[in-house]
């Protein structure tokens, strides 16, 4: 992995290097902790870093016969991290080979290849460094050249953190909320009793009624406004539409509150007016709506109970998108209160669906307002980003796209970026070489300095 790594022809090389290189990072989805920035977290060793949470490496540990104490258990961190040295060879092929020698390379300035004989060596080399200063958290973001950050906050958040790096003037990095009010719409699900009765008291807003859950969120939206959010996010396993008034909502809503189950019916009335009375709202305010779609999360039973959600049991689920996706999107396109809005699915069926889909609902003098948002989760690999941009490109523009994002809880998830935009300078300058685009190289790279940065820059107006 030298510095043409991935860039397989001299337009790359030259789109790489003088444009894209030194671009700033906008960071519009994440899942990074406001108290970590906060704080400027520091870590003892490499496994605090690199293996605490996160369940793309288990996975692969998993894959490689690592019994679980040595990635979720009792095994200390030196056996933790050394039994990761003894995945990664095999991970060939896999993104995960490159992130974490990215990672090393770019934050340690070890260049050497990670597998269990180097592992001592590399161990005491990285802990090391991170035991001295300047290898916090903060660091991690500043030597990223991150200019903002948005972090998935619970609309019963008190923010607290974000506001107190916004006082901080020793800190320029944006960091900014994003609205997922993903268990207010779970409505079926043990967590919504808690959730409501945690909003009722945030928002200072009783909820007796449908009515007062709207007044709730509604406040919530308001305060987040306040606080420098402009991204909202849902999380959505499925994607519903059933049309309803809101009368038949609130009788569902009542039914809720008394703890009754709901039909899968009235679950999707119940998501659907809400999603777009949150629609409207975001249109309101001039923010940005993702859409998340078609997770089959916390797949595993058994792990589940042991270890709880989010811990590497999740895949890509099969529902269908294409009619509720466009009744959500034209329901509120038909009273004009549509907002500038990202659609993901972790299933790459749907790139043709997305791709053409977002068409239908362009205009406003808006570029690109309605996004096919990066490869995602299961797709954030080398051709899962390539699919994802040749659809793009295929069916709408690619040149208007806002590029990409971490979707990561780690400090040093920041390579993802140069990864990404590697494979976007190869693409681009395969085309060029082939002569499917004028070997303009002022014009080329306008356009991978555009989806590296300015595309989101503009977007987001943060």
């Amino acid at each position: 992995m030298d510095e043409d790594f991935l860039l397989s022809n001299e337009t790359a090389r030259k789109l790489y290097h003088d444009f894209a290189k030194q671009m700033p990072i906008i960071d519009y989805h994440c899942h990074l902790s406001p108290q970590e920035i906060h704080e400027n977290k520091t870590y003892k060793t490499i496994t605090e870093v690199w293996l605490y949470g996160d369940h793309y490496k288990w996975r692969a540990m998993r894959s490689n016969g690592i019994e679980e104490r040595y990635i979720t258990g009792d095994a200390s961190d030196y056996d933790k991290f050394l039994a990761y040295a003894k995945t990664l060879p095999d991970a060939i092929g896999n993104p995960l080979y490159h992130w974490s020698h990215l990672e090393l390379k770019r934050y340690f300035g070890i260049d050497e290849v990670l597998n269990e004989k180097t592992a001592p060596a590399i161990w005491e080399k990285v802990n090391a460094q991170l035991n001295s200063e300047g290898f916090g958290a903060r660091d991690f973001i500043k030597k990223s050249n991150v200019e903002v950050i948005c972090t998935t906050d619970d609309p019963v958040d008190s923010l607290e953190y974000h506001i107190q790096i916004a006082k901080d003037e020793s800190f320029d990095v944006k960091v900014l909320p994003s609205f997922r009010p993903d268990k207010g719409l779970e409505i079926n699900r043990e967590t919504f009793l808690p959730w409501i009765k945690q909003l009722a008291e945030i928002s200072g807003h009783p909820i007796n009624n449908y009515s007062d859950f709207l007044a709730a969120l509604k406040a919530r939206v308001d305060f987040f406004h306040k606080v420098g959010c402009r991204v909202s996010d849902h999380a959505l396993d499925y994607v519903p539409y059933a049309e309803a008034t809101e009368e038949e909502v609130s009788e569902i809503f009542a039914k809720a509150l008394t703890g009754e189950k709901v039909s899968h019916e009235e679950e999707m009335k119940h998501k659907t007016y809400t999603l777009l009375f949150l629609g409207k709202l975001y249109a309101e305010y001039g923010w940005v709506m993702q859409y998340h779609m078609n997770a089959s999360r916390n797949n595993n039973y058994r792990m589940f109970k042991q270890l709880g959600p989010d811990t590497g049991f999740d895949s890509i689920s099969d529902t269908l998108i294409a009619l509720p996706l466009t009744g959500l999107l034209s329901a509120l396109d038909k009273e004009d209160k549509l907002p500038k809005t990202i659609l993901y699915s972790l299933n790459p069926s749907h790139n043709h669906v997305i791709g053409a889909l977002i068409g239908s609902f362009q205009g406003g003098g808006i570029p690109g307002k309605i996004q096919f948002g990066s490869g995602w989760w299961f797709n954030d690999t080398k051709l899962g980003m390539i699919a994802q941009m040749t659809t793009l490109a295929d069916l709408g523009l690619l040149g208007r796209f806002v590029g990409m994002l971490t979707d990561s809880r780690s400090f040093l998830s920041y390579t993802r970026h140069e990864y990404f935009r590697r494979i976007l300078c190869n693409l681009i300058g395969e085309w060029v070489e082939n002569g499917e685009y004028p070997n303009d190289l002022e014009e080329v790279g306008r356009i991978v300095q555009n989806i590296s940065y300015y595309n989101a820059r503009n977007y987001f107006g943060f």
